[in-house]
């Protein structure tokens, strides 16, 4: 445990100087994105207490899209339209914001 917190310690710098790139910045915050938006939807469906076989019927698609959007691995960004329909068949209302530093 303390070997991974001193790697970790020691990655951070790099990790902050990458971040400095605007183009890496921009890739890195695409990929957070998708992670965000896979735990949103997994959240979701959860607190339905649909399955992913279940969503995907009242959302007229397949299991494997649902599973794709809760990877977050998919290459693409989902839409604002099949999110729209996640919150839709969960009975849910879909929001979108921004968050500012400061």
């Amino acid at each position: 445990m303390k070997a991974k917190k001193a790697q970790i310690k020691m990655a951070k710098p790099f990790f902050n100087k990458m971040l400095r790139d605007p183009e890496i910045k921009m890739l890195y915050e695409q990929e957070k994105a998708k992670t965000h938006i896979a735990n949103a939807v997994r959240t979701a469906r959860t607190r339905a207490g649909l399955t992913q076989e279940e969503l995907a019927k009242k959302m007229k698609t397949t299991q494997s899209v649902i599973a794709r959007l809760e990877s977050g691995t998919n290459q693409r960004t989902p839409s604002l339209d099949i999110l729209a329909r996640v919150a839709a068949a969960c009975d849910a209302e879909f929001e979108f914001g921004f968050k500012f530093a400061s």
